[in-house]
């Protein structure tokens, strides 16, 4: 039964992908908060479809934690499934990804016109500076920053490298920006290039805002590394 669900949940995601982010490029000529207002749609419509298809939903620990001003989001990354349920739980958000991730046919086309900072991971110090650029320039339009500290998705038990980039934006002159971690067991129910999907509820915890003045980026990164992991073994249990 669930490689049937799953199949339903995918067929029903490329259905309905394809036609509305054609639709979606049409708001190319809109400010930036409209266009990602509607784009993310896209993100509850396919939330929704899977608790349909597949019986997966969610709950959320530790909403009363968000804060009232855009922050850095700093999460766990486990699955595709927090890209989507990031935009339901956050405020109006840009991710920082792979700039090769444009290029999907679609998708890619539909992802460039939410304002992401897209990087070239190979480039270093030069995609530290990028990131700062862009991260003061789409905090000060009131978004929120979201960054994937592991860079890339990993197993459930198992912990990838903590890289500094959201540190540095939070912690570099006249940012001081507050960084708020983010914990989930999702891929539990929806694995890494797995696509199947899982029935279940998952779990997703988000912890006290981490103020960044007067800490060095090393050290933010340190704490809100051992947040994420401790609350992760938690979530597991």
């Amino acid at each position: 039964m669930i490689y049937i669900r799953s199949f339903i949940f995918n067929l029903g995601m490329w259905i309905f992908t394809i036609p509305f982010t054609t639709i979606g490029l049409l708001t190319f000529p809109f400010p930036a908060q409209t266009r990602y207002r509607f784009l993310s749609l896209w993100a509850r419509c396919m939330l929704w479809w899977l608790r349909i298809s597949c019986g997966l939903s969610f709950n959320v620990k530790g909403r009363e934690n968000i804060p009232n001003s855009p922050s850095i989001i700093l999460c766990k990354h486990q699955s595709a499934w927090e890209t989507l349920a990031l935009q339901l739980i956050f405020p109006p958000q840009v991710w920082v990804l792979k700039r090769s991730l444009l290029l999907i046919p679609f998708f890619g086309w539909a992802l460039a016109l939410t304002s992401p900072i897209a990087i070239n991971r190979a480039a270093g110090r030069e995609a530290l500076k990028q990131l700062v650029t862009q991260g003061k320039d789409r905090l000060a339009k009131k978004f929120w920053v979201v960054i994937f500290p592991e860079g890339t998705r990993t197993a459930p038990g198992k912990r990838g490298k903590y890289h500094i980039g959201g540190a540095w934006l939070a912690t570099h002159t006249q940012t001081q920006t507050q960084v708020v971690p983010v914990a989930h067991n999702a891929g539990e129910f929806w694995r890494k290039n797995s696509w199947l999907k899982h029935p279940g509820v998952i779990q997703v915890s988000i912890g006290k805002p981490i103020q960044s003045a007067d800490l060095k980026p090393d050290a933010l990164n340190q704490q809100v590394e051992d947040w994420i992991e401790t609350e992760m073994l938690t979530l597991s249990n």
